[in-house]
């Protein structure tokens, strides 16, 4: 398995999470081997009160993003939120799987929990009560927006 870290992969210039996912497969099928899959994901938050953005601008959105989504929401009672990942795999044969997850909650109105990255201090998901950085990186394994998309690509590569 190769895999590239941020500053390896090419420009999100993509307009949705789809597109940027499918820059960063392309971007990979040369340096996988011939019978490998490539594999591109993107991700991000969207937020109900902010049109269902920042979407997939959510790492370029602030160089502060947590502050600057709290204060974006500060006296707005709509705290609906949903975390969104797709992913993109190219086969060797150049066929391409689109699968996507989704996480489901609400923001908070101060930061909680140390773990995880991001959004997480302030994103506690549909059923839970701690945010997702209070919940660990065992339980994001588990039940992410990443989790669901892979599960997903899981069940359509078995399938197939």
């Amino acid at each position: 398995m190769v895999a590239l870290g941020a500053d390896q992969a090419p420009d999100e210039t993509g307009e949705t999470y789809e597109d940027n996912a499918r820059l960063k497969a392309r971007f990979g099928r040369p340096l996988v081997p011939a019978g490998a899959w490539a594999l591109g994901e993107d991700a991000g938050i969207e937020v109900a009160a902010l049109g269902w953005g920042p979407g997939p601008l959510s790492a370029r959105w602030s160089d502060r993003p947590v502050e600057h989504l709290l204060e974006a929401l500060d006296g707005v009672d709509e705290r609906r939120a949903r975390y969104r990942c797709t992913i993109v795999a190219l086969s060797p044969d150049a066929r391409e799987l689109v699968v996507t997850g989704e996480l489901a909650g609400a923001i908070i109105r101060e930061q909680r929990g140390t773990g995880g990255f991001g959004y997480d201090p302030v994103f506690v998901p549909v059923g839970e009560t701690r945010t997702v950085a209070e919940l660990g990186d065992d339980w994001k394994r588990e039940n992410s927006h990443r989790a669901r998309a892979a599960a997903a690509l899981r069940t359509v590569l078995v399938s197939s």
